[in-house]
C-alpha cells in the first residue's frame, strides 16, 4: 500500500511541474548573471512581471537590466489599465490562472483602496472556495485511519503470497474495505491536484504586479523582507515572523489526524518540525505581502480544522448515543425473551 501511495504522490508531483514548467515567475538577472534585488526592500525582483512599476527608482532598476526581461518595459500596460490580453504571456499557467488572479488582486485592491488588503480578502476567499474540497481530503484520511486495522489484517493474510490469483484476491478485499469506509484512493491525490495549482498560482500573480510591493499595510511596506526592515529598525516585521511561523505551527497541529502508528506519528512531527525550521529562515527573505497571505491562509486552515473536528467529535457522540440506546434495546429484548 505504502508503495502504491509513493507512485499516486510521485505522479501528481511530475504533472504539476509539467503544469507549472509553462511558465513561473521568473528572477531578474544583471550582466553578471545575479540575482537583482531591491536596495531599499531588500526583494529579489521579478523578470517577467504583468505590469509596469510605477515608483520611479523601482522603474529605474528594471530599465537598466530590462535584458533580461522576457517583455519590454514599453511593451508592459500600467497597473491601473492592466488586463489579462495586454500582455504578451502565451501560456496555459499564465492564462487560465496567473493573470487573471492579478487582475482581480488589481481590481479588487482599487476597491478596497489597498492592494495588501486585497491579497488578505483574496487569499481568504481562495480558501473558502477550497473548503469542500479541502473538508473531503480530511474526511477521506479519516476515513482511512478507520479502516486501518482491517487493511492490515489482509496485507498480513497475504504477506508472503505473490502469485496472481493471491494478488487479485487480495486487490478485491481491500476494495471491500474502501467501499465499507467510503475511500475513494485516488480522491486524495485529485483533491490536492486541483487546490494546489490556484495557491501556487496566487502567489505567482502576487509576485508578478510590482504595485502591491509599492505599498504599505500596518506600518509594513509590502515588498521589503523582513530581514531587511528589522534592519532598518522596524521591529513589526519580527511580528510579522512570529505569526508565519505560530500560524504554520497551528496549521499543521490542527490538520494533523490521530494515529495510533508510531511510524506515523513519527513521521509527522518531523515533517512538522522540518517545515517549521524551513518556513522560519524562508520568511526572513519572503515580501510582506506573501507574508501576510500566508497568514491569512494558515489562519483559516487552522479556524477550518478546529470547525470540523468539532463537527467530528459530535458526530462521534451520536453514533455512540445511538450505539449505546440500540444496545439497551437489545438487553431488554433479551430479558423479555
Amino acid at each position: 500500500m505504502k508503495n502504491k501511495n509513493l507512485k499516486k504522490v510521485m505522479l501528481l508531483v511530475i504533472i504539476f511541474i509539467l503544469v507549472i514548467s509553462t511558465g513561473c515567475t521568473k528572477t531578474m538577472v544583471d550582466k553578471n548573471n545575479k540575482a537583482v534585488k531591491n536596495p531599499e526592500t531588500g526583494q529579489s525582483l521579478t523578470a517577467n512581471i504583468l505590469c509596469k512599476p510605477t515608483d520611479k527608482k523601482l522603474y529605474n532598476i528594471y530599465k537598466k537590466n530590462e535584458k533580461s526581461m522576457p517583455v519590454k518595459l514599453k511593451d508592459l500596460p500600467t497597473c491601473d489599465s492592466f488586463t489579462p490580453r495586454k500582455v504578451k504571456y502565451e501560456s496555459i499557467w499564465n492564462s487560465i490562472f496567473i493573470k487573471p488572479l492579478a487582475w482581480l488582486i488589481l481590481k479588487l485592491g482599487k476597491i478596497v483602496t489597498n492592494y495588501g488588503i486585497a491579497v488578505m480578502i483574496l487569499g481568504f476567499l481562495i480558501r473558502l472556495i477550497m473548503l469542500p474540497f479541502t473538508k473531503k481530503t480530511l474526511i477521506q484520511s479519516d476515513n482511512m485511519q478507520k479502516a486501518q486495522p482491517e487493511l492490515k489484517k489482509i496485507e498480513k493474510k497475504y504477506a508472503n503470497r505473490n502469485d496472481n490469483e493471491a494478488m487479485m484476491a487480495k486487490s478485491q478485499e481491500m476494495m471491500m474495505v474502501y467501499k465499507k469506509y467510503g475511500i475513494s484512493p485516488m480522491s486524495g491525490c485529485l483533491m490536492s491536484f486541483i487546490q494546489l495549482p490556484l495557491f501556487f498560482a496566487f502567489l505567482e500573480a502576487i509576485n508578478r504586479v510590482p504595485a502591491v510591493f509599492e505599498e504599505s499595510l500596518l506600518g509594513l511596506q509590502l515588498g521589503t523582507t523582513p530581514l531587511k526592515g528589522i534592519s532598518t529598525g522596524n521591529y513589526y516585521y519580527i511580528i510579522l515572523i512570529f505569526l508565519i511561523i505560530l500560524t504554520t505551527y497551528l496549521s499543521f497541529k490542527f490538520s494533523m489526524s490521530s494515529n495510533n502508528n508510531k511510524d506515523a506519528q513519527d513521521q509527522m512531527q518531523f515533517m512538522t518540525k522540518f517545515m517549521l525550521i524551513f518556513i522560519s529562515i524562508a520568511s526572513l527573505s519572503l515580501p510582506a505581502a506573501i507574508g501576510l497571505y500566508w497568514i491569512v491562509t494558515n489562519g483559516f486552515a487552522v479556524v477550518q480544522s478546529y470547525i470540523l473536528k468539532l463537527e467530528k467529535n459530535k458526530g462521534n457522540k451520536k453514533n455512540n448515543k445511538k450505539r449505546i440506546k440500540s444496545a439497551k434495546i437489545k438487553s431488554v429484548d433479551k430479558k423479555n425473551k
